[in-house]
């Protein structure tokens, strides 16, 4: 899928005795938006850094646009960086701050006042062009750090966990806002974040990173639907979890022996074999109509406007996680109920990858 416009290939780095990075590959196509999604300490800041050249790598290489810039200084490197903090000058103006870049590139002064223009309307902040840096919200100077990072037109564009301070509403109205505005002007970014549903709403696709390695690399409706790994169906999504042994192994199917019955799953192991069953909470119907089924009681429900979460226990312990469209009739805490789910909605994992 991507064409090596950039090219991340054995990237390690190592603190002390702490490996940072593990060898990771990237590669993503021009005008491309992915995600480094993962928890605090996974390695996806440190991953961006060194994109930047903000920091050197152990090992590995970079390249962009066809050329290696591992030891390129980052003001050599034609990318931008909006960071957490977005480093604004307090002392400037919007339109000052805007127009640093083109100046210090070296811009023609006749040049810098229609493209700050232009990029301040691109971020829906005009009016504000001559209004001081510290009259600003949050999500205002956000709008204006994105738009000093791509008045410049980089070639790359690296965002630290730029909403991070936002509250949620401004937050989701951010993150349409720049990925209308990204495929508007064709920049290719990369962006940090640990929320899931940001980087599902903003993807093309999305590394999920864990101590280190990028544990999949995918569009984010397959990362959902498909999880490769049980890291990352635990981390991105929420799921119930079954540990079990298989018992029969055959055509491609596997049956599996687990505390609440006997599940079947697509997948080749061998009998004996430990395993972990994961399953999507809105696969799971309050019927019996499904080969893999459970009786669990009811623990509590959670309304979500068009849909309820509801949380079950089974007689062995276990939590099972429904989204169903409302409350079943009366249904309360401790209520008993059958719930099923198809063989092709069920994922399965060797045991000795559980997360």
């Amino acid at each position: 899928m991507a064409d090596g416009f950039l090219s991340v290939a054995g990237a390690a780095k190592t603190f002390g005795a702490a490996t940072v990075l593990d060898g990771v590959d990237l590669s993503m196509s021009r005008g491309e938006f992915i995600s480094l999604l993962g928890p605090s300490g996974c390695g996806k800041t440190t991953l961006l850094r060194i994109v930047a050249g903000l920091m050197r790598p152990d090992q590995g290489k970079v390249a962009l646009d066809g050329e290696d810039i591992t030891r390129r200084p980052p003001h050599k490197r034609d990318v931008s960086v909006v960071f957490q903090s977005y480093a604004l000058f307090p002392h400037l103006t919007v339109a000052e701050n805007v127009a640093f870049g083109l100046k210090a590139r070296g811009a023609p002064a006749a040049e810098i006042a229609p493209a700050v223009g232009r990029f301040l309307a691109l971020v829906q902040m005009s009016a504000y062009a001559d209004r001081s840096i510290k009259a600003l919200s949050g999500g205002q100077q956000q709008r204006v750090a994105v738009a000093r990072a791509l008045v410049v037109g980089p070639k790359l564009l690296l965002l630290d966990e730029p909403f991070s301070a936002l509250d949620r509403k401004l937050r989701e109205t951010m993150q349409i806002d720049l990925k209308r505005l990204l495929r508007e002007v064709g920049t290719t970014a990369i962006f940090v974040t640990h929320d899931q549903d940001e980087a599902l709403t903003m993807s093309d696709r999305i590394a999920v990173m864990y101590k280190g390695r990028i544990e999949q690399l995918d569009t984010p409706a397959e990362i959902y639907r498909q999880p490769a790994t049980p890291f990352a169906l635990e981390f991105v999504g929420l799921s119930t979890r079954l540990p079990g042994k298989v018992t029969e192994a055959a055509d491609g199917f596997v049956t599996v022996a687990t505390e609440s019955g006997p599940m079947r799953a697509k997948g080749n192991f061998l009998p004996g074999s430990p395993v972990l069953i994961g399953v999507r909470p809105e696969r799971i119907v309050l019927d019996h109509s499904h080969v893999n089924r459970i009786e669990a009681r009811l623990v509590d429900a959670a309304f979500q406007g068009a849909r309820v979460q509801l949380h079950f226990q089974s007689p062995q312990g276990g939590q099972i996680l429904v989204e169903a469209p409302a409350l079943p009739a009366a249904a309360g805490p401790g209520t008993p109920l059958e719930m099923s789910w198809s063989v092709e909605d069920t994922l399965l994992y060797p045991a000795s990858e559980a997360a």
